[in-house]
This record gives C-alpha cells, sequence and structure tokens, in this order.
C-alpha cells in the first residue's frame, strides 16, 4: 500500500493568515490565504485547486489504461477539473460539484465505446471513488476532432 504525504501550515487570523503547503515529493509547494481561497484576491493556491488537480490527473490516467485495454490506446488525454465550493445553510463551506472537461485524441476509436469508456472511467478512478457520494461529478468527454 502507498501512502503520500503532504504538510500544511497556517498562521494568524483567518481573513488575513497566510498558509503554505508541500507535498513529500517537493514538486507541490505553494502559498495559500484566503483571499487564494475564497476571493478572487491573495495571490497563491488552494485546497480546491490541488483537488481538482488530483481528480484531472487520475482521471486521465484512468481513461487511458481504459482505452489502452480496448485496444484503441489514446495519444493524448487533456482533463480540466473544475471545483466549486460554496457556502451551506449551517454546514459551513462545501465542494458541492467537480466537473470534468476531456478532450482525447484517440486514433481509431468508436466514438461510442469512447464516451462509454469516459462515463465509465467517471466513477472509477481512484480520487473520484473518494469523492463519490459527497460531490456531484458531472462530465463532458469528447474526441479531439469532434
Amino acid at each position: 500500500m502507498r501512502t503520500r504525504r503532504a504538510t500544511a501550515v497556517w498562521e494568524g487570523r483567518l481573513r488575513d493568515g497566510k498558509g503554505t503547503f508541500n507535498g513529500e515529493s517537493g514538486a507541490v509547494t505553494a502559498d495559500y490565504s484566503f483571499g487564494s481561497r475564497f476571493e478572487d484576491a491573495g495571490g497563491g493556491s488552494n485546497p480546491e485547486e490541488l483537488l481538482a488537480a488530483a481528480l484531472a490527473s487520475c482521471y486521465s490516467m484512468a481513461l487511458g489504461a481504459a482505452l489502452e485495454q480496448a485496444g484503441t490506446p489514446a495519444a493524448r488525454i487533456e482533463t480540466t477539473a473544475a471545483c466549486s465550493i460554496q457556502r451551506g445553510d449551517s454546514a459551513g463551506w462545501r465542494i458541492t460539484t467537480m466537473h470534468l472537461t476531456v478532450v482525447a485524441r484517440v486514433p481509431n476509436a468508436d466514438r461510442d465505446t469512447f464516451k462509454d469508456l469516459a462515463e465509465g472511467t467517471k466513477s472509477e478512478c481512484p480520487i473520484s471513488k473518494a469523492l463519490m457520494g459527497n460531490v456531484d461529478l458531472e462530465l463532458d468527454a469528447r474526441l479531439e476532432d469532434d
């Protein structure tokens, strides 16, 4: 079993504090703040951006594996994940939706088979499985020449 780690440090009050996070590999490091998370200010990253990156990369790999297994390996898969966070009634903030937009170049692919594999992958990649039941997962998938 693989276990991956990241560390986050927060200093100060909510609105004027600041934080940093680091992945154990050193490849993921960023600052974050109230402004970068809940407003369009402050520069830096935020947890939702990390979650979107995790889902986009996991989904792309899983779809690539599914296409290869079906005998039509992809030349390129580009996945964009949009993570929406909203303030709820009494529960505070929560991530409500992850919307995936996928464009793939798959030589000799059948469009219907591609759509079926793309939809099936939405519930099969490990990050999707972690989110299911808590977050609405939406998908728009198309072959590059659609």
